[in-house]
């Protein structure tokens, strides 16, 4: 996987570059959202091997539950702007699954379960698989996950966020 300040990145420069005026919570949602899929490393808790559909990038790395989730939160929390809301949540949420894909690490992302099984990856792969558990994390692994986040998702996202603040203050 990602590490969460991935994840959370990229779901930040999808809430902020879907409106001029997005609101906080939509931005928090959206976090939240695109962190939220790796609620199932709790299966190893359970013995729930990584291969089964509620494994570890399972279930809450489909797109089924992208659609299902981005659909509840709009209806709960989009007021007037219930679109907008489903389509950021559902790309913040989704996003979670393609940046696992492009993981170094693990064994894919289950895009189409319930209806189908099977694990995918992309062919790029850059992106060093972050370790499980925080004290793996401030180690050397860590160090090497942050650095690759860096190069292929912080700076991307930054270049993204500045082009369009700039498209907006210049090009009104």
């Amino acid at each position: 996987m990602a590490s969460v300040f991935g994840h959370g990145m990229v779901a930040y420069t999808i809430s902020r570059v879907s409106s001029e005026k997005v609101s906080k919570g939509l931005v928090v949602l959206a976090m939240i959202s695109a962190i939220l899929p790796d609620i199932d490393v709790l299966a190893f808790k359970f013995g729930i091997p990584y291969e089964h559909m509620f494994g570890h990038r399972g279930f809450t790395h489909s797109i089924l539950f992208a659609v299902v989730w981005a659909i509840g939160l709009s209806l709960l929390f989009g007021k007037k702007t219930k679109l907008l809301y489903a389509i950021v949540l559902f790309l913040s949420t989704i996003s979670h699954g393609i940046l696992d894909a492009m993981t170094s690490g693990g064994r894919g992302v289950g895009f189409f379960i319930p209806f189908v099984n099977e694990r995918y990856f992309f062919s790029f792969r850059g992106i060093k698989v972050s370790p499980i558990g925080i004290d793996k994390f401030f180690s050397k692994w860590g160090a090497e996950v942050i650095l690759s986040e860096l190069k292929y998702i912080v700076i991307p996202c930054i270049i993204i966020l500045i082009s369009f603040y700039l498209k907006r203050s210049y090009f009104k």
